[in-house]
């Protein structure tokens, strides 16, 4: 019979309601877990200077958060992660860890504690490009039980190790990606859609670079990118210099139901991520599965943890990043047999709900 009873304490550098994959993942192993019986704690950061939006998220929630709160010396911060890290795992059984300061925290602190440890690994925190860093990171993964990767592209990345890893895929909440009660019409025919923080590693620049190879065969189409404008001067300066800012439209960071509209109204979601000169990577590619559970097929890229998101031919098309001829061959597969990847998308991101996820996490627990 499973012990209910677990006490679980989850370390983490990102948590929710700021964004952030890494924070939202572990939000939602937090609340699975909880609601399965267990006793959860989670340790993170406040990232607001006020703390004023955590301490109202975190009135709401079923388990316990203690935020470190930001100090103008980040040495002082560490410090007392380290502090409460320990103190915390006092009364734990298991600590899972996610985040690359937390992996350095626990892996130190658990000279201090004997419980059994869980480091979940996304990707970039195992691809810096620094020696110094990463050999501290591979240190610090080796202190740890048991390792999960979220994909098998970040598996790859810490193959040195020769300790076993688990990949367990990232999850999403399918019932939350429900459609939008009001329609919303986009410019396009067809209109492809790229949601996440507009920089190089998400890829819309990969995108506005093809462009106009793509409306060579389909001159109508148009490019839409939602979410946090870091680079978006930069990237539509490009797009002008191409002749062809007429085709892409930065939407910016939009509340929940207007992104449900926008996934509404589009024809095909892209996702062409790239590795960034600091080694920073797209290890798994949630955004895409968030995409088909409303039935938006994808193209993505080969060569990241995108490959791990996509079932190629099926829920959506992989492709060479710059290979534009596999980019206009795979929005016409797509197209041509909408129905059916519509369908394929919707079974793929079914098969990543919560439900069945945490389901891995409790069999390592």
């Amino acid at each position: 019979m499973r012990d209910s009873s677990l006490k679980i304490l989850i370390v983490t550098s990102e948590f929710p309601p700021q964004p952030g994959g890494i924070g939202n993942h572990a939000y939602n192993l937090a609340l699975h877990l909880s609601q399965q019986g267990h006793r959860v704690k989670v340790i993170a950061d406040q990232r607001s200077r006020s703390g004023t939006d955590e301490a109202h998220f975190d009135a709401a929630l079923t388990f316990s958060v203690k935020r470190i709160k930001l100090h103008n010396f980040r040495f002082i911060m560490y410090l007392k992660r380290i502090v409460h890290t320990v103190k915390s795992t006092k009364r734990t059984t298991h600590c899972i860890v996610t985040g690359k300061f937390s992996l350095w925290n626990v892996a130190f602190s658990s000279f201090l504690f004997n419980r059994k440890t869980i480091a979940v690994v996304h990707g970039t925190e195992v691809n810096f490009k620094s020696i110094l860093i990463r050999n501290s990171i591979d240190f610090s993964l080796k202190r740890f039980d048991k390792i999960v990767a979220v994909s098998k592209y970040t598996k790859s990345l810490i193959s040195e190790l020769n300790k076993e890893v688990v990949v367990i895929p990232n999850g999403i909440t399918v019932s939350q990606w429900k459609a939008p009660n009001e329609k919303m019409k986009l410019k396009g025919d067809p209109v492809i859609t790229t949601v996440g923080r507009v920089s190089i590693r998400k890829g819309q620049l990969n995108v506005i670079n093809q462009l106009p190879e793509l409306i060579k065969t389909y001159p109508d189409l148009h490019y839409h990118c939602v979410g946090i404008p870091t680079e978006a001067d930069a990237f539509i300066k490009v797009a002008e210099s191409l002749h062809i800012n007429n085709h892409v439209t930065f939407h910016g960071s939009v509340d929940e139901e207007t992104l449900k509209q926008v996934l509404d109204a589009t024809d095909i979601f892209v996702m062409l991520s790239t590795e960034s000169s600091t080694g920073d990577v797209e290890g798994f590619g949630i955004a895409i599965l968030e995409a088909n559970a409303m039935g938006i097929p994808a193209i993505g890229a080969k060569g990241c943890g995108i490959e791990d998101a996509i079932v190629c031919g099926k829920s959506g098309i992989l492709i060479d990043t710059n290979n534009s001829n596999e980019f206009v061959e795979g929005i016409s597969k797509i197209l041509g047999n909408l129905s059916q990847f519509r369908s394929e998308a919707k079974a793929w991101a079914n098969t990543h709900d919560w439900s069945h996820i945490i389901k891995h996490y409790e069999a390592l627990l």
